[in-house]
């Protein structure tokens, strides 16, 4: 296989984009002045990591890139020393993230790296329970830090309280400051976010290994299915909702409730109603904190929460009251779920001849199941809970950027690095400080119109799937469980880029997300806002799900993502959901069109597209 040299694509800029590079930090872009750097990003494989990034990143959103680039690696390869695998190395290309696992290439040091990796893993998985208990009280602190820190108006003269109580301290100064307390804040809720998380893959990935080497010809999702039907709070934001639309049966305000699609319409006609008031004080409960949750993966400043597009929750809470009074039920298939998995399990184990490899099954799997609560349950912290406050604490900041002049709107934030914007404040608070007109006011709005016009050229350009290097095989294990990157997955892909007629593709394949087989009509859905355009029983074809879509599934008859291997969120929930699941696709949302009729098979990875 052979993909594109990652300097010659970055050399083909997109016309009107000259200079694009200022947007991101340095250490991102591939070099072409360092020899050695140079030869390097050469010989490596890098990935599009469209798991993570459907989109092209806004300078300041490349902040949660920066924080998993540092915190995964960290934890790899300087804290628990992970034999076969430093960390991920990240480079952008037009606003698209490219990242290569670095693996420790000399068996001797691997040698070296396993007892510590022993000793350091094996605490936090004897201890698991107990620190992940004190991980959550650690999490919700920061998020109530970060919820405190405020963000001051700078006022024509100062309180004379600052004069009475010799405070000697400046607005100014605590605007500084704050600002950074926030930067800071998101990046050590990063920190904590891969506390546990490469463990908790580690665990599926030698369990999958494991039980493969014993069973060489299982499926790894007949693997992944003996980990599953276990409750996480992860789905609690989609219970609450269930919740409210049996309420509003009870309370007989559910006409009130589906009569518009509009929040305030909804909340101003429940108000006149006094079991009306009654159902929107329960609202008011399940709101805080299970509606911080980000209508999408929570990696985009454009990604709102619950709380700030009440339209979302009510759809979904709409769409339930609709399947209650059809006497449809909408609970999750868990009890099917769990039976499969234990019959699945009890097949498998029966069949393991050995004493010692039964008792190595039962601990792989009682550690798999004890840590898969955290892998999914982290998600509600991390990127929708914390996120969704901290993307409304810059919008502070944006507002006193607007205030002084400095951008034209306060979404304009986004179009700047976090240097940047610390910097900008800067010129805002001396200029304040002085009573003089800050010199951002002339030059960002200019620099921003052009950012803006650079994004739109950046969506509108298709990232190549991998460039660099191929290996000779593609062995690192979390490229593979999590981003459904494999030998035989690029091939595919390869397949399909190099396919002279595009529109005579009739099979696309993917990895067996989760099983079951159905025929439907396509909707491609490639921005969280084309999410609501779903019909009942049609086929979600998407680059990624979040857990947030949750209500999406009480419509779809299956689910197809670009990317993503088996052990992606995407087919961690369909599985939940009972929902068949085709993943990794690599071009689904390229190749597929809305109202196409698909046959998804989620048990091979066979997607069919009649033409």
């Amino acid at each position: 296989m052979k993909f594109p040299v990652p300097h010659d694509v970055k050399a083909k800029t997109i016309p009107g984009t000259e200079g694009w590079e200022r947007m991101y930090p340095y250490q991102y872009q591939f070099a072409t002045d360092d020899p050695v750097r140079n030869k390097y990003e050469k010989d490596t494989f890098w990935f599009y990591d469209g798991l993570h990034y459907p989109e092209p990143l806004y300078p300041f959103d490349t902040i949660w890139d920066e924080a998993w680039y540092l915190a995964l690696s960290q934890f790899n390869n300087r804290i628990f020393m992970v034999p076969p695998v430093r960390g991920v190395d990240h480079r952008i290309i037009n606003g698209y993230v490219y990242i290569s696992p670095v693996p420790v290439k000399d068996p001797e040091e691997i040698g070296r790296r396993v007892p510590n990796f022993m000793e350091r893993a094996g605490f936090y998985y004897k201890n698991w329970d107990a620190l992940e208990a004190k991980w959550k009280v650690k999490m919700e602190a920061t998020i109530r830090e970060l919820e405190a820190v405020r963000i001051p108006r700078l006022q024509d003269m100062e309180d004379m309280r600052v004069v009475t109580d010799a405070i000697g301290e400046s607005h100014g100064y605590h605007l500084l400051k704050n600002y950074d307390d926030l930067i800071n804040l998101g990046i050590k809720c990063w920190q904590y976010h891969f506390e546990f998380l490469n463990l908790g893959y580690a665990a599926y990935v030698f369990f999958l290994d494991f039980v493969q080497k014993l069973f060489p010809s299982i499926p790894a999702q007949r693997v992944t299915q003996m980990v599953s039907g276990i409750d996480v709070i992860m789905y609690q934001p989609d219970e609450e909702l269930k919740k409210l639309a049996r309420k509003a049966i009870e309370l007989g305000v559910d006409s009130a409730v589906t009569f518009s699609p509009e929040w305030t319409k909804v909340e101003a006609a429940l108000k006149k109603l006094p079991k009306g008031v009654e159902w929107l004080r329960s609202l008011d409960l399940a709101r805080e904190p299970w509606f911080n949750i980000s209508t999408g993966t929570g990696w985009y400043h454009h990604d709102r929460s619950w709380n700030d597009q009440m339209n979302v929750p009510l759809s979904g809470i709409a769409t339930y009251i609709g399947k209650i009074r059809q006497g449809v039920s909408i609970d999750r298939p868990t009890a099917k779920v769990r039976a499969e998995r234990d019959r699945i399990t009890a097949e498998y184990r029966g069949l393991i001849e050995k004493a010692e490899d039964r008792k190595q099954f039962d601990e792989l799997l009682g550690c798999a199941k004890t840590v898969f609560p955290y892998v999914e349950n982290h998600l509600f912290y991390v990127e929708h809970w914390f996120h969704s406050v901290f993307w409304n604490k810059i919008r502070e900041v944006g507002a006193i950027m607007k205030e002084h002049g400095v951008i034209g709107n306060v979404e304009d934030v986004w179009l700047l690095r976090r240097d940047e914007i610390k910097q900008a404040l800067w010129d805002i608070v001396t200029a304040w400080a002085t009573g003089v007109t800050p010199r951002g006011s002339q030059t960002w709005p200019r620099e921003i119109a052009w950012r803006k016009g650079v994004m739109q050229k950046f969506k509108e350009w298709s990232a190549p799937p991998a460039i660099g290097t191929a290996p000779e095989l593609i062995q690192e294990p979390f490229t593979i469980v999590l981003w459904g990157v494999t030998n035989k997955s690029l091939a595919d892909w390869a397949a399909v880029q190099e396919a002279k007629d595009p529109q005579s593709i009739t099979e696309l394949k993917g990895f067996a997300g989760s099983p079951g087989v159905i025929e439907g009509r396509a909707r491609v859905c490639k921005t969280v806002s084309e999410v609501g355009l779903l019909q009942q029983g049609e086929i979600l074809v998407a680059p990624t799900t979040s857990p947030s879509w949750a209500p999406a599934f009480a419509k779809i008859g299956a689910c197809i993502t670009d990317v993503g291997g088996v052990m992606s969120h995407a087919a961690i929930v369909c599985r939940e959901y009972g929902m068949p699941a085709v993943v990794g696709t690599g071009h689904a949302t390229k190749i597929i069109k809305t109202g196409m009729m698909l046959r998804v098979d989620g048990s091979t990875g066979a997607v069919t597209i009649a033409r």
